[in-house]
């Protein structure tokens, strides 16, 4: 690691952190998915196509240009460029982003499986009112002309369901794309046990959905808000102490 940058560094840290973490919390699928993080000269870092997530380190990431030429590849295994499809289009409509994450959870696809996608039915969901983004299926990511449509049905937002595809998530760092996702994934899951009760459900009002959305913005924010929360889920990886 001594051959980085410290601005480098610190990137491939949090990112192999969240690979690792997505893997923790069962979000991974096999060697499928991506995360993707923006260096500050333009390149990027994305996992290896065969290795799991749980095996993802710092001096394994596989770094590409802006049109997935790989430059630098530990591995020998190259990436997914299905992958990169996604992600490529995302990192170069919101040069504010730093971090795209991608995952095909169990409840993650039921959800994208609904026509009513995502509803206001509880405090993770709330803060995606009127700031969730949904795109359409198109295949496997292979068509390099769907970037334009993902970027535009993202719009300014930070997350997106991919209708019978998955989730999709992305930050101005690492720890924030993966905070979020985390939080819509635990949105869907609830939905999804809320509906298998087959009870009534309550929905929360446009109004208080609105109130609880900016109330997660302002703590997303706060000095203490992002970095605080991702310095403690980093802290569930044994060998990746805290920084100081």
């Amino acid at each position: 690691m001594s051959d980085y940058r410290p601005d480098e560094r610190a990137v491939r840290r949090d990112l192999a952190a969240a690979y690792r973490l997505v893997a923790l919390d069962g979000m991974d699928d096999g060697i499928s998915t991506h995360i993707s993080a923006r260096l500050n000269d333009g390149r990027f870092l994305l996992n290896a196509l065969g290795l799991r997530f749980d095996e993802v380190r710092e001096d394994n990431l596989v770094t590409v240009n802006a049109a997935g030429e790989v430059l630098d590849d530990p591995t020998g295994l190259g990436i997914n460029p299905a992958g990169f499809t996604i992600h490529s289009a995302l990192h170069a409509a919101r040069p504010e982003v730093e971090c795209v994450l991608h995952t095909h959870t169990v409840a993650g696809v039921a959800l994208s499986c609904l026509e009513e996608g995502l509803l206001p039915l509880n405090q993770w969901a709330l803060q995606f009112h009127d700031r969730l983004a949904y795109h359409d299926y198109e295949g496997i990511a292979l068509d390099l002309d769907e970037r334009e449509r993902l970027a535009v049905d993202l719009g300014p937002h930070q997350a997106m369901i991919l209708r019978q595809h998955g989730l999709l998530t992305c930050g101005r760092s690492v720890g924030e794309a993966f905070l979020v996702m985390r939080d819509l994934e635990r949105s869907c899951q609830a939905q999804l046990a809320a509906q298998a009760t087959g009870r009534p459900l309550r929905l929360a009002s446009p109004e208080m959905a609105e109130h609880v959305a900016r109330q997660y913005e302002a703590w997303a924010d706060s000095p203490a808000g992002i970095d605080r929360a991702w310095q403690a889920e980093r802290r569930r990886l044994v060998d990746s102490p805290p920084q100081r």
